[in-house]
C-alpha cells in the first residue's frame, strides 16, 4: 500500500496517508461519493456524454446522466488525527478500464459502489479486486425508489467471498460515506495483518 509519513522533531510518525479506490459501474455514484466526503475541492475529469459514446456505453437505467468520468476523480478525507485517505474514483465504462491497473497500484483497498436496480454493473469491479486480492467492501448506494435489500441478500447475489463486508449508504451524505471508508480501512487492515502473519508463519 502507498503511504506517506511526516515526522516531528523527535522523529515520531505523525501522519499516515492511505490510497483508496472507489469503483463500480457507470452512474452508480462514484463521483458523488468522492465529492461528498472530500475535505478538499475534488479533482474531477468529467465530460459531457457524446452521441459517439452512446454507441458503446450502456446507459440503461441512468438515462438522465449527462456527464461521465473519463480518467478519475480525486479527493482527500481525514478519518482521524494522523490518518488521511486519498480517494481515487475510477471510470465506470468498459472502454476506460485500462486505467484501473495504474490507479490500483499501491492501494490499501477499494469501495465497490452498487446500485440494486442494476446490480450487474458492479460485477466487473468485484471480479477485478477479487482476482488481484485487493481488499474491498461493497457499498450499496440506496437510490430513491429503489427496492431495498439487506446485506446478506446483496452478498448472495454477488457471490462474494465469505467475510467481504456489504454496507448500505447514501453516496450524497458525508457521514454515510465516511462510515463506508472507516469500514473499509478496518477490514483491509485485518486482511493485510492476516496475510502478513501467514507469510511469516
Amino acid at each position: 500500500m502507498v503511504s506517506e509519513h511526516s515526522e516531528d522533531m523527535d522523529g515520531d510518525t505523525t501522519a499516515l496517508a492511505l490510497k483508496i479506490l472507489v469503483a463500480g459501474g457507470f452512474g452508480v455514484g462514484k463521483t458523488t461519493l468522492v465529492g461528498a466526503v472530500s475535505e478538499i475541492r475534488p479533482l474531477r475529469t468529467e465530460e459531457l456524454l457524446s452521441e459517439a459514446g452512446q454507441l458503446v456505453d450502456d446507459t440503461g437505467g441512468v438515462d438522465q446522466k449527462v456527464t461521465t468520468t473519463v480518467a478519475m476523480d480525486f479527493g482527500r478525507i481525514t478519518i482521524r488525527s494522523g490518518l488521511s485517505l486519498y480517494l481515487f474514483g475510477t471510470p465506470g465504462q468498459d472502454r476506460f478500464w485500462f486505467l484501473w491497473d495504474e490507479l490500483s497500484q499501491g492501494a490499501l483497498g477499494a469501495v465497490v459502489l452498487a446500485d440494486t436496480r442494476r446490480l450487474e454493473t458492479c460485477f466487473p469491479a468485484v471480479d477485478y479486486f477479487e482476482h488481484r486480492h485487493i481488499p474491498f467492501v461493497v457499498a450499496v448506494n440506496c437510490f430513491p425508489r429503489a427496492r431495498t435489500y439487506d446485506a446478506h441478500e446483496v452478498s448472495s447475489a454477488l457471490d462474494l467471498d465469505q467475510g467481504t463486508p456489504v454496507v448500505l449508504c447514501d453516496a450524497r451524505d458525508r457521514d454515510s460515506g465516511k462510515e463506508v471508508l472507516i469500514r473499509l480501512v478496518e477490514y483491509a487492515g485485518r486482511m493485510h495483518t492476516a496475510r502478513l502473519l501467514d507469510s511469516v508463519g
